[in-house]
Order: structure tokens, then C-alpha cells, then sequence
């Protein structure tokens, strides 16, 4: 069995930040990343793919390409992990083993978890940002609606980036008013979510965009069925447990993620299914050589690639400080971000901690809408992405 000093489970934006900061510190050979896929995707840029500002193109790029210099890429799925001897099982390389282990390989899209979604997509007006394979029917059903009524939704469930399903539904509002449609189309944000965003500030500036733009809002009625003969969407009032039929002529759904299926049925898993670690510091409750971040950890924040980029450097300096018997004194704070696309020249920029104050990095008020931000967004987060945080310089 081949073992590594670091072994890091996913090779998405955690995994590749993790390693590009860690590789500075250890020797070559010494980290290893288990990943099963070829192409890596900036999935932040799918809005914009959506909207279509870019094509889907513009967002994927080699996976060998990220894999950092002095770092091994074992092309394969992990499938079991036994913490009690350090090593993981892949379906390809067999068992491997380790000193340390991160993982952190993602969400789970559940796709299967609203009846007749998966093969409806793409046709029949039923599109979703959240594959690349799928991305650009979100544009194709924009700009060919003419008139009726447009619906996006948001599961109950934990997602990637919160404030994402509503973005669609923003630049979609934006576009049919642009191009003279929008007194022929409702447009209607349907939630299985309390509100529309979780931090008030953002919150009420979010209500008072859908308020000014007409968007229908509708709370706490979750997507659990499409019916796409009929152009039906079936939703669960999540206090009462009626059942709502609501009609549409394109529907963008944003569907049920969880933690991966192999995390959750292993012993790292905490009682919901995600990876049990600290908080703070970032280190397993249980295993203290295993480290978690990213959408697959328990951290009780919002799931975006700005919390990834504050939780890889507090993980990498109290992984470092384990490994020389020192205390783990690095913590994180919850901090994250959600770039909320309000139109095509407008952004919201939300910045906020576990406690849900807001944490702002510019010196305004960041829950006025902004060209500015929307031109971060655009153009400054891309390569900030790719040549900064995937190469350990941001």
C-alpha cells in the first residue's frame, strides 16, 4: 500500500488551494490528491453562462493543468475510508494510506430527488445552471420566451453559494425587460427557504429589488415534482404540507444537493452526513490527523469558493502546526461571500461571519446595487480564481 504524508480527498477548489499552499511546505511526493475527474470548472461563472454573458466554455479548463507542481493526481474515486488505519479505498488504486487526510470533495447533486427533473432537462422549458452539461439551456429558454410565466426555484436543502438560484431569476427579469417582454412575462422566485437571504441587511435590499422589478416571491414551498407534458411544477408548502401546482413555460431549478453519498456513509460523517470537523479549526471532532472544508464539511456557513479561500490557509497553518506537535492556534471565523447578480450591470456584494454580520471588505455600503461590483464579478474574480487561489497565491 502506498502511503503519503498528506492525502487530500477532491481535487475541486479546496483541494487544489490546500495543496498549492501546502507543497510550499513539504517536499515533492509528499501530497497526493485522489480525484476522479479530467476538467475542472469555475462554476461561479454558470450565472453569467445562464445569462448568457459568456459561453460555458470560458469556465472549464484541464484538470492536469491545477494539479500543482510536486504534487501526485491519482485519477480515481475514493470509496471507503478507515480512519483506524489511516487509509482510504479507491475503485481504481485500492486501498492508499496516509499520515494526514483532508477531504474535502464537494456537494452531491440530488437530482433524483424531484420526480421527473432529470430527464426533463433541457427540454420542455425545464433548464439549471448547475451542470455544465445543462447550463446553456438556461440561456436558450431566456432569450426564446416571449411571454408567459417563468419560475425559479431554491430547494430547502444546503446548496453550493445560497444566493445563487436568484441570480438567474434577476438577470432573466433584467433581460425580458431589456428587450420589451416584460409586461407579457411574470416572473416568480418560489423558495423552499424561511426568506430570501439569510443576513437582513442583504435580505431587505433583495426584497426591495423583487419588490421594484415585480418579481413574484413565495417562502417555504419546497420543488418535490415536474411534470413537463403538462408544464407543471408541483411544490410542498412546508408548513401546511399542501400541495401548490404551479404553471410555468420555463422553469430554471436549482435541485436538492446533500453531502456526497460516500461521505456520509463513512465514519467521518457527522448525524446529517457531512464532515465532521471543528469549527474553528477546521480539524476532524474525532480523527485528529483528518482535516475537512469546503461544501462537503459540517462548517455551519454558506457553501461559496470565498469561504474556501479563508478556511485553506487557517487549515493548512494548523495541519502544519499538528505535524510539529504544536497547538492548532489558526481559526476561522465563518467568513464568506455571495456576489448577488442583481440585473446585467448591477451586484450586490454580500460579505458575512458565522454569526451573520456582516463582514464588508470595501469602504460602502455593500447591499447597494453596484456596476462596480457586477464588473468584479465579470472580470476580476475569474483570474483571481484560476491564477490566484488554484496556484496558493490568494
Amino acid at each position: 500500500m502506498t502511503t503519503y504524508k498528506v492525502l487530500i480527498v477532491g481535487g475541486g477548489t479546496a483541494g487544489i488551494t490546500v495543496a498549492a499552499q501546502l507543497k510550499k511546505r513539504l517536499k515533492a511526493g509528499e501530497i497526493a490528491i485522489v480525484e476522479p475527474s479530467t476538467k475542472h470548472y469555475y462554476q461561479p461563472l454558470w450565472t453569467l453562462v445562464g445569462g448568457g454573458i459568456f459561453p460555458k466554455e470560458r469556465s472549464e479548463r484541464e484538470e492536469k493543468d491545477y494539479i500543482p507542481d510536486g504534487v501526485e493526481w491519482i485519477q480515481a474515486r475514493v470509496t471507503e475510508f478507515y480512519p483506524e488505519k489511516n487509509a482510504v479505498l479507491t475503485d481504481k488504486h485500492g486501498e492508499i494510506g496516509y499520515e494526514y487526510l483532508v477531504v474535502c470533495p464537494g456537494i452531491q447533486i440530488n437530482w433524483h430527488l424531484v420526480k421527473g427533473l432529470k430527464e426533463s432537462l433541457g427540454k420542455n422549458g425545464v433548464c439549471s445552471n448547475y451542470a455544465y452539461e445543462t447550463v446553456e439551456s438556461t440561456w436558450e429558454n431566456i432569450r426564446n420566451l416571449n411571454e408567459g410565466i417563468a419560475v425559479f426555484t431554491q430547494p430547502n436543502t444546503p446548496i453550493k453559494c445560497g444566493g445563487a438560484p436568484q441570480k438567474i431569476a434577476y438577470l432573466a427579469e433584467d433581460y425580458f425587460r431589456l428587450n420589451g417582454r416584460r409586461d407579457r412575462i411574470v416572473v416568480k422566485f418560489i423558495s423552499g427557504m424561511p426568506s430570501i437571504f439569510s443576513v437582513k441587511k442583504y435580505a431587505d435590499a433583495l426584497m426591495k429589488h423583487c419588490q421594484q422589478t415585480g418579481i413574484e416571491t413565495l417562502f417555504k414551498h419546497n420543488l418535490v415534482e415536474i411534470r413537463p407534458e403538462k408544464k407543471e411544477a408541483i411544490f410542498i408548502n412546508l408548513d401546511t404540507q399542501q400541495e401548490l401546482v404551479q404553471p410555468y413555460d420555463m422553469i430554471h431549478v436549482t435541485p436538492p444537493m446533500g453531502p456526497p453519498d460516500f461521505i456520509k456513509n463513512s465514519p467521518l460523517a457527522d448525524s446529517a452526513g457531512w464532515v465532521d470537523v471543528n469549527k474553528s479549526t477546521l480539524q476532524h471532532n474525532k480523527y485528529q490527523n483528518v482535516f475537512g472544508l469546503g461544501d462537503a464539511s459540517s462548517l455551519p456557513t454558506s457553501r461559496t469558493g470565498a469561504a474556501i479561500r479563508k478556511q485553506a490557509p487557517v487549515l493548512v497553518k494548523n495541519l502544519l502546526s499538528l505535524m510539529k506537535g504544536e497547538a492548532l492556534t489558526a481559526s476561522y471565523d465563518g467568513y464568506t461571500s455571495c456576489p448577488l447578480v442583481t440585473g446585467y450591470d448591477s451586484l450586490i456584494l454580500a460579505e458575512f461571519d458565522y454569526d451573520l454580520n456582516p463582514r464588508e471588505t470595501f469602504p460602502f455600503d455593500q447591499s447597494k446595487e453596484r456596476y462596480s461590483m457586477f464588473l468584479l464579478k465579470k472580470y476580476v474574480l475569474p483570474p483571481l480564481y484560476w491564477h490566484g487561489m488554484l496556484r496558493g497565491r490568494a
